[in-house]
């Protein structure tokens, strides 16, 4: 297995008696001014896998003028997302979104006003209004599948697209957005969503149709924006949506938002609870059809845990092994997005390779996700992968779906949580099967979002009603050898992980607190066992696994 320091740091001093470093090979075929833009562009998941097979765990392309470097593998993976901003930027990688949020917003703002920005919006994936998101999450999928009937055919990328378009709007933004800009929003929103395009890391203002919408979109929200601001500032009752915390929101120096900065932290909000959630839906729904034995096993797990009508709540999709181990699988095969991008700020060094400032530096979720000795059988589709007797995404830095690092999704917590509810609603109604053959369900690689391609038809058939909900066990986490009534153990908090999501507050309010800039302090440094319990479910349900449970 492979082995590496947690906190692996990458050096950026070299003096005479360093190791000689090198700079990462290079794959061969570019061309002048194109690069290696060709072949990627053809199927950028391909080229990059071609690039590691070639390479080996870092090598070098380019895409037009940029010189980018890919890593791959926990190793790699670790160098990349523990580096620290100044020497790997972010935002100056995903310039691609300044047309988007605006500029002045998130990754075009200084480090100190983005850092602020960013806190602003946490709140709101917070453990407190999440647990109320299940039943509006749950309400939204009764309503579009109300009218279907006995069976019937739909395109089914399409149906999560405006499924989670809707199920994001309400929970995260507020009614407005839900109900009184239904049609509009969506409209706007997809024409903002296909402004993510290949082409706009490298020339995000060209002059093409696609970006021109983009840019009219962004106008025509900062218009409806502004117009909600007004009508809500002459209401006496206050929302608690994110739209109002933004409202309410002050920089440290006193100073509110501006229209222009709500309109592009709402649109932030909104790709963190959408952007990626509607192709995995689309892709849980096809894997799960595509084996009958799989989706066996799942109808059997929610049988058990609901029944035909039982409530679905926050606390009982958080005990769903079998669905949120597929959703896993579903995101090691198909992670939504391609690579994740840093600029270069000062010279990077890993295993003997300097990259020099100025170029970009990448890791790919989807080649790392393939590699036979961290994943056996790669391309086998395998949610066991998952169980405790197996763990093969326990190294860190192996299966890093949403990222990792300090950096990682910080709406992934939410993400998973529509996921599962989704699937708890629809496979209990409906049985599903494909329309097409199985192998003409495909992704689609022209887009930076991966889904899959269209037409993505499939078929439904109502369900008969099936038994009460058997209760389900418990999981428990046995006393360790050697540990006594009085004994007691150990809780490590990784500082640089935690986003304050406040999970293990609600867990365990005798043993964290996080207050309201959130900062998170620990309560106590060796509690005795009798807090074990709710210490393994601080850990457990820790969105970003920054906690870490040992014995003394």
């Amino acid at each position: 297995m492979l082995k590496f320091p947690e906190n692996m740091k990458t050096s950026t001093k070299i003096g005479k008696n360093a190791p000689t470093r090198k700079e990462p090979p290079k794959m061969p075929g570019a061309l002048p001014i194109l690069g290696n833009m060709l072949e990627f562009g053809k199927n950028p998941f391909a080229y990059l896998m071609k690039l590691r097979q070639t390479l080996g765990e870092i090598g070098e392309f380019r895409m037009f003028h940029q010189k980018m470097v890919l890593l791959t593998g926990p190793e790699a993976n670790a160098a990349f997302f523990r580096a620290p901003d100044a020497q790997l930027d972010q935002s100056q990688a995903y310039k691609i979104m300044t047309p988007i949020f605006g500029k002045g917003v998130v990754f075009d703002a200084p480090p100190h006003k983005k850092d602020q920005q960013l806190k602003m919006l946490m709140p709101v994936l917070r453990d407190k209004p999440m647990r109320g998101y299940a039943q509006v999450i749950v309400q939204e999928v009764e309503q579009m599948i109300a009218d279907w009937g006995e069976t019937g055919e739909i395109d089914l990328l399409a149906f999560m697209k405006e499924l989670t378009i809707y199920t994001s709007s309400h929970c995260l933004l507020g009614d407005e957005f839900r109900y009184q800009l239904n049609a509009e929003f969506a409209q706007i929103y997809h024409d903002l969503e296909q402004g993510v395009n290949p082409l706009a890391f490298v020339f995000p203002y060209l002059p093409l149709p696609v970006f021109r919408r983009r840019d009219k979109a962004r106008a025509r929200l900062q218009e409806l924006v502004t117009g909600i601001i007004a009508k809500r500032a002459q209401k006496a009752e206050k929302s608690e949506d994110a739209f109002q915390m933004l409202i309410d929101a002050k920089y440290d120096d006193g100073a509110a938002l501006s229209a222009h900065e709500i309109t592009g932290m709402l649109i932030g909000t909104i790709f963190a609870g959408h952007h990626t959630t509607a192709g995995t839906a689309a892709w849980t729904l096809l894997e799960l059809t595509r084996r009958p034995e799989v989706m066996q096993a799942a109808l059997t797990e929610l049988d058990q845990l609901f029944g035909s009508d039982g409530e679905v709540t926050f606390q009982s999709l958080r005990e769903i092994p079998l669905l949120e181990n597929i959703i896993k699988e579903v995101l090691r095969l198909h992670p939504p997005l391609i690579f994740l991008i840093r600029k270069v700020m000062q010279d990077f060094h890993f295993k003997g390779y300097t990259v020099k400032a100025g170029k970009y530096l990448c890791t790919s979720p989807r080649v790392s996700h393939r590699i036979a000795e961290v994943f056996p059988d790669p391309e086998k589709f395998d949610p066991d992968r998952y169980t405790r007797q197996r763990q093969e995404d326990a190294l860190p830095f192996s299966w890093i779906a949403f990222g990792g690092g300090k950096h990682k999704c910080s709406g992934n917590a939410f993400a998973l949580l529509q996921l599962k509810a989704i699937f708890c609603i629809l496979l209990r109604r409906y049985t599903f099967e494909l329309v097409d053959d199985k192998d003409s369900y495909q992704d689609d690689f022209t887009q930076m979002v991966v889904q899959p391609a269209s037409p993505c038809r499939i078929r439904y058939v109502k369900r008969q009603p099936t038994h009460a909900p058997v209760p389900a066990a418990v999981e428990s986490h046995p006393v360790q050898a050697g540990m006594t009534k009085e004994s007691t153990f150990h809780i490590n908090i990784d500082r640089e992980l935690c986003q304050g999501h406040a999970t293990c507050m609600a867990e365990a309010p005798e043993l964290f607190y996080l207050d309201a800039a959130g900062g998170l302090t620990l309560l106590q440094e060796n509690p005795s066992l009798a807090l074990l319990a709710k210490a393994r479910q601080a850990e457990k349900y820790c969105p970003t696994q920054a906690i870490k449970i040992k014995p003394n």
